[in-house]
């Protein structure tokens, strides 16, 4: 399977439950804590409905039916400036290494850009070297405090891009 055999659209409401499962079976995966970071997010099981507020939007990875994988932006929490957060960006193993990673930060940032924010911030953490690796690799640059309050204070890896 190539790239172009999967679709990256915005998420319906059917979306809900199966990329929450996506999200979840990652973190675990990746021996992510689940307090403090996405996973207990109150969101998580109707990003549909979260994303609906402005300037904001959330992708799905589809193949043949089956959601492999997500990711988002929105304003980000408990900060003043003109910056959007890249959020719950997860994808199943089987997806991973297709490029499907730089082209789901393209479409993101091209989104926030098209709404007017100036920087795009993300959080992750320090033994996720694949995703750090393919943040830097799409200009984003490790900052030595968090920005905001997302609540993900498990997530002590902190990145921004100027858009």
């Amino acid at each position: 399977m190539t790239p172009s055999d999967y679709i990256i659209r915005e998420i319906k409401e059917t979306d809900n439950e199966p990329i929450a499962n996506v999200i979840r079976d990652v973190i675990i995966e990746m021996g992510v804590p689940k307090t403090g970071s996405a996973y207990e997010d109150k969101a998580l099981d109707d990003l549909h409905e979260f994303y609906k507020k402005e300037k904001a939007i959330y992708f799905v990875i589809e193949h043949k039916g089956q959601i492999l994988g997500g990711g988002g932006i929105s304003q980000l929490d408990n900060f003043e400036g003109n910056t959007c957060e890249l959020q719950k960006m997860y994808f199943s193993p089987e997806i991973r290494g297709k490029g499907l990673g730089t082209k789901m930060i393209t479409k993101c940032l091209e989104k926030a850009k098209e709404f007017g924010f100036d920087e795009c911030y993300l959080e992750t953490m320090p033994y996720m070297k694949v995703a750090r690796a393919l943040y830097q690799k799409n200009g984003f640059i490790q900052i030595d405090n968090p920005m905001g309050n997302t609540c993900h204070y498990s997530c002590d890896v902190w990145m921004i891009k100027k858009l």
